[in-house]
């Protein structure tokens, strides 16, 4: 298992990736500090499997976690986390 913390576009996230998981899948996890939501997910939390060996294809965790917010955030023009006034 690894351990990563990244700052995306000024949000401290924590990746944890395990590799070959139950001998068979790759899985990332993510978590933004103060449950930031991003283009990946509302709740600032998201649990992701893949096939075994995606991540190593992409140059690694950090890489593909990068790749995979800069992708989602331009497909769906993600702006940021919306702040509320109450």
């Amino acid at each position: 298992m690894e351990q990563h913390t990244i700052i995306w576009r000024g949000v401290r996230i924590e990746i944890t990736f395990t590799p070959n998981a139950f001998g068979m899948v790759d899985h990332i996890e993510l978590r933004s500090e103060g449950r930031a939501p991003l283009p990946v997910t509302e709740t600032g939390y998201r649990s992701h499997f893949m096939c075994k060996g995606t991540v190593a294809e992409h140059g690694g965790a950090v890489a593909f976690v990068t790749a995979w917010l800069d992708h989602e955030a331009a497909r769906t023009a993600w702006g940021g986390a919306q702040l509320s006034l109450f």
